[in-house]
């Protein structure tokens, strides 16, 4: 995807540590809830934030977990909070859907990115329609990584 993005967002949880294990609470076998999402260093300019989550380790691919965007620019996002649009998540819904791997232990990336500009997209569109409409808008972008085993540790 074309960026021109000139810095860097810090992205952290009060839920887990980069590259920590999620918590239940936030997976299909808790409350399915998204995890509360720490955003710093937004720079000046930024119109919206966007939210891609995904599972590049699930058997079939990639697999999209949470796609959303015309965030208004925020440190914080709460826990089970829908901040912006919703798109389609891997399961064919709008909204987040939790970690769910059917065997062993999958990492989980929650990519944020500032852009410059509101984005003209129909509630429900897919991650690659986003990625195509935030093409040469973002001017920031930070991932969070954490991992999660089925059934927990």
């Amino acid at each position: 995807m074309e960026s021109k993005a000139t810095g860097s967002l810090k992205i952290s949880s009060t839920a887990f540590d980069h590259e920590g294990v999620i918590p239940s609470k936030y997976t299909c076998e808790g409350e399915d809830v998204n995890p509360p999402l720490q955003i710093d260093q937004i720079p000046v300019g930024t119109r919206t934030l966007a939210i891609i989550a995904e599972d590049p380790d699930a058997p079939k691919g990639t697999f999209d977990h949470w796609v959303v965007w015309d965030i208004p620019p925020t440190n914080l996002i709460g826990c089970d909070t829908i901040p912006g649009v919703c798109g389609k998540n891997g399961s064919g819904k709008t909204g987040y859907y939790g970690p769910c791997p059917p065997s062993g232990i999958h990492r989980y990336y929650f990519h944020i990115y500032a852009l410059d500009t509101k984005l003209e997209l129909e509630n429900g569109a897919d991650k690659a329609a986003l990625q195509q409409a935030m093409q040469g808008h973002i001017i920031a972008e930070g991932v969070l990584m954490g991992r999660y085993p089925k059934n927990g540790l």
